[in-house]
């Protein structure tokens, strides 16, 4: 089995341009891609993981990644799947979001001996001259094709800006000058880029007369079709300092059961003949699947040390052991979050980040849904006082979060 035959079985492959021609570059280890990241933070997301998990998979294949920082893009900002316009940033903040990004794609991917290739499109878009670009790109874009696009429909009735407009041109440029001074042959990414990826193939084809190849990946989500990689509405970071490997771990742990095997498929790189056994699986094995993912993905993105660690304490936590709380997530409390030595159980609960407001806490503790230690606690005017905080314990919101809580 080729290797675009094993992304068709893991059901990652959703369009592409050229399929014979695609099958053929991929297959012969000569495909010369590139991913785009626009840094709009300062750590990738488990949003980015599927992407960085097929540039690995081609790279082992034989073939050559390039890694595209959107440096230049990202001062733009790309409108697709937005319901509003994306913050502007300032150049230190992209420059200082683009070296964070720079080190995470390391530990993934092998720069090494020319093996991958990283750029910055900062390095050639910021540097264009506005006319130039309207006589030398201009010419070649349709305003009706555009304003068809997937990625714009979104934003049609809210009111789509001319800034953001400018997003398909610029991302179709870098395809453009990727093809000429790298000898990037191909574009991949997630299937909401389809429209813009193909601005890029024809811009191509139109400037240079050589044809280019484009292939989007199927976007992960849950069985509601909701996008997967947030928690409580907040992006999973690959990040440790944002999210920790335990609670990366514990998202996905906590995979619906209808999501469990496809995410195995497409995320892990097991091999198919594994996960095909696996896919009968079904009541206490599907936790056992769980368990399987978690480690798997936690194993790639923090490693191996960290996948047991975290598995270890979701298991003791799960069975009502582990008091000190393992190795889950920590909570410091300060002198200045206390009032007359104490803070109360909701005002800890958002500190910890387990509640969004403390009117959700009071709720939650009213309902037993909290508990300190092992032992509900039903109180929602209930106080930790400065003695209890030093001590420490175990802060519980439902069955799966937790926290230890510290006073520093």
């Amino acid at each position: 089995m080729g290797v675009y035959e094993e992304l068709t079985a893991r059901g990652l492959i959703a369009q592409v341009t050229n399929e014979e021609e695609i099958r053929k570059l991929v297959n012969e280890g000569k495909a010369r891609f590139y991913i785009g990241f626009d840094c709009t933070a300062d750590s990738l997301t488990a949003g980015h993981f599927m992407a960085l998990c097929l540039m690995k998979r081609l790279q082992m294949a034989g073939n050559t990644p390039i890694a595209l920082i959107g440096g230049g893009t990202t001062m733009i900002g790309d409108p697709s799947g937005r319901t509003d316009m994306r913050k502007m940033l300032t150049r230190e903040d992209i420059n200082h979001n683009a070296e964070c990004f720079r080190r995470q794609m390391e530990r993934f991917i092998d720069f090494s001996d020319g093996k991958a290739i990283m750029v910055n499109n900062a390095d050639w878009l910021l540097d264009l001259n506005y006319v130039d670009v309207l006589r030398e790109v201009g010419p070649h874009f349709s305003v009706n094709n555009m304003l068809r696009a997937e990625c714009y429909k979104n934003r049609m009735e809210r009111g789509l800006s001319f800034f953001e407009f400018n997003y398909m041109i610029m991302q179709s440029y870098d395809f453009y000058y990727l093809f000429q001074h790298y000898d990037c042959n191909m574009q991949f990414g997630g299937d909401d880029q389809w429209s813009n990826m193909l601005g890029g193939t024809e811009l191509i084809r139109r400037k240079l007369g050589r044809d280019a190849h484009a292939m989007t990946i199927t976007l992960l989500t849950d069985s509601q079709g909701n996008k997967m990689g947030k928690t409580a509405g907040n992006a999973v970071w690959l990040d440790p300092n944002k999210t920790s490997p335990y609670e990366f771990y514990q998202y996905w742990r906590n995979v619906g059961d209808a999501d469990v095997m496809k995410c195995i498929r497409m995320l892990t790189f097991l091999p198919l003949e594994q996960i095909d056994e696996m896919a009968s699986w079904e009541g206490s094995d599907l936790n056992r699947a769980k368990e399987i993912l978690a480690w798997e993905l936690t194993a790639m993105v923090h490693g191996e040390e960290e996948a047991d660690k975290a598995q270890k304490t979701a298991r003791a936590l799960f069975a009502g052991g582990a008091s000190d709380g393992g190795d889950a997530p920590e909570t410091v409390v300060t002198e200045n979050d206390l009032t007359d030595g104490e803070i109360s159980l909701p005002a800890l609960l958002v500190l910890a980040g387990l509640c969004k407001s403390r009117s959700e806490a009071r709720t939650n503790i009213i309902q037993g849904g909290v508990s300190l230690d092992g032992t509900v606690e039903k109180n929602e005017k209930r106080s930790l006082t400065e003695a209890e905080l030093r001590a420490g314990f175990l802060l519980r919101r439902g069955k799966k979060a937790y926290r230890k809580v510290v006073l520093k």
